[in-house]
């Protein structure tokens, strides 16, 4: 083992996100460290991979995990449900693994004793650490004010990394993303954003509500344009630390095409007539930021490290779909 390549480790690996990152990290040349509470999967053939299981909200296990690294992609994160995509005020574990994780990271790179340049952190943030947007785009200089816990969590912890960065204890980089979709290679967890939860409830026979007339756009980004981004964040860490990012295709799709798609593949892939798409109102837990509609404008990121995302829409959802029609992980939502 050639003990001078860099040693890389990713909290979160067996996730949706994690499982890509660690696929396209371990046809790299480092030591790749991947940690997970479940089971973590690599490519076959791929050399110098460390796969660990740890329960990652207990900080022993985190400094642990993160000894010794050069570099941390932290890609831990928690919502509440199988079929959801939304963290829970009542959900006690979801500030823990939101912000908690990142915090004893912080502190276990802290605490070590290391020659050399502080390590590298490249943190998954999300857009909805954003005020409602301006105009519909983000573009990272808007100001911070998350109305989700969610969000709350996932600044907090921002917040957290770039003190540290500016401390000289790492080079800290957030990555803001947007609705992230697709089937990660080799995920233990399925996907539980807007698209997937849309997949499953059409592979169901069911129909395809929003809470609108359906002109709310997202900006929807294909998985392994994300894991993309990260490795990019790697490549650029100098460039890219003590700051935050917007990540994003740059385009807008309004939810009620976005579902008459999802209902067209799915009938494509099934047979079926394709499920209807319908509006209906909006329940008690609605969110006002569920109505407003957002594109990233990450022409920032993509200046500094070159990232373009290379999957379309259309190839993304059709690729999700047939995975998803094939997988045991189909339930109705």
């Amino acid at each position: 083992m050639n003990s001078r390549r860099p040693l890389v480790t990713v909290l979160g690996a067996s996730g949706f996100i994690g499982s890509a990152v660690t696929a396209a990290l371990s046809r790299r040349p480092v030591r790749l460290r991947a940690v997970a509470r479940r089971p973590s999967a690599v490519p076959a053939g791929a050399a110098e991979v460390e796969v660990r299981e740890a329960d990652l909200t207990s900080p022993s296990a985190v400094a642990d995990a993160v000894a010794g690294a050069d570099a941390v992609v932290h890609l831990v994160a928690r919502i509440e449900g199988a079929a959801t995509w939304r963290a829970s005020e009542s959900d006690g574990l979801g500030e823990r693994a939101n912000l908690g994780v990142l915090l004893d990271t912080v502190g276990a790179l802290r605490g070590a004793r290391r020659a050399g340049p502080p390590p590298v952190v490249v943190f998954a943030g999300s857009a909805s650490q954003v005020c409602a947007p301006v105009g519909g785009r983000i573009d990272g200089t808007e100001p911070d004010a998350p109305v989700s816990v969610y969000g709350r969590h996932k600044l907090g912890a921002e917040r957290a990394l770039k003190q540290a960065s500016a401390e000289g204890v790492l080079r800290g980089v957030v990555l803001r993303l947007p609705t992230v979709f697709g089937q990660g290679p080799a995920s233990v967890a399925p996907d539980r954003g807007v698209c997937a939860t849309m997949i499953r409830r059409a592979l169901a026979g069911e129909p395809l509500t929003m809470w609108h007339d359906g002109t709310v756009e997202r900006d929807l980004l294909y998985v392994e344009d994300a894991a993309r981004a990260f490795l990019a964040a790697l490549d650029h860490a100098d460039a890219l630390a003590g700051r935050h990012w917007v990540v994003g295709t740059g385009v807008g799709t309004p939810l009620r095409a976005l579902f008459t798609r999802i209902a067209e593949l799915v009938a494509a892939a099934t047979g079926a007539p394709p499920v209807p798409v319908a509006s209906v109102p909006a329940p008690p837990e609605a969110a006002a930021t569920d109505s407003v509609g957002y594109a990233i404008d990450s022409s920032a990121f993509r200046a500094a490290t070159g990232w373009r995302p290379e999957v379309s829409l259309d190839d993304g959802l059709a690729a999700t779909v047939r995975a998803m029609a094939g997988s045991a992980l189909v339930r109705p939502a």
